[in-house]
């Protein structure tokens, strides 16, 4: 299975503590920039036969916007378990059972979650939570995860690529 892990473009400000999180949109220049992203993903002949993204609105357009640029030809679905605050182990329950080996998803979610999940994926053996690297996902950025194995309580597979929106630019130029 390839896992393409994104992460929601360019979000508005925090307002005040008293507002939710849930409901921060992209700014004007995050939705250029993934707008530029999925057209770049689709000029490199990348596929996706499902997209899962985060219900929180950042991530959801985000999703939303790649999902327009490759024509709606990909299903979507929010997942509560790509919310800042979701169960990686939940998530990992879900891909292995709903999805087969040669599937390619598309998860779109927040940071520190899915730097996380990217390092924990490639963490050798069984040892959930043992990380084998630190990696950063910056805003809009996208990696390339192929899964090599999976079962109900972790998923392991190997980085194929990581990239910031800088070097999506210069690659689809």
């Amino acid at each position: 299975m390839d896992l393409f892990v994104l992460r929601h473009g360019e979000a508005g400000k925090r307002l005040s503590s008293g507002s939710s999180d849930f409901d921060r949109p992209l700014t004007i220049t995050g939705k250029r920039e993934v707008t530029d992203i999925a057209k770049s993903l689709k000029d490199f002949g990348v596929k996706f036969n499902f997209i899962i993204t985060s219900p929180l609105k950042r991530a959801h357009q985000t999703a939303s916007l790649v999902a327009m640029a490759f024509s709606s030809e990909n299903k979507m679905e929010k997942w509560d378990e790509l919310k800042p605050d979701g169960n990686r182990i939940d998530l990992y329950r879900k891909l292995s059972q709903q999805f087969k080996q040669d599937s390619s998803i598309l998860i779109v979610g927040h940071e520190p979650y899915l730097s996380s999940l990217i390092s924990e994926v490639m963490s050798e053996g069984d040892r959930v939570g043992t990380a084998c690297g630190r990696i950063v996902l910056k805003k809009a950025g996208l990696a390339k995860v192929r899964i090599t194995s999976s079962s109900s309580q972790t998923i392991h597979g190997e980085l194929r690529w990581l990239l910031t929106p800088k070097h999506m630019k210069k690659i689809s130029k």
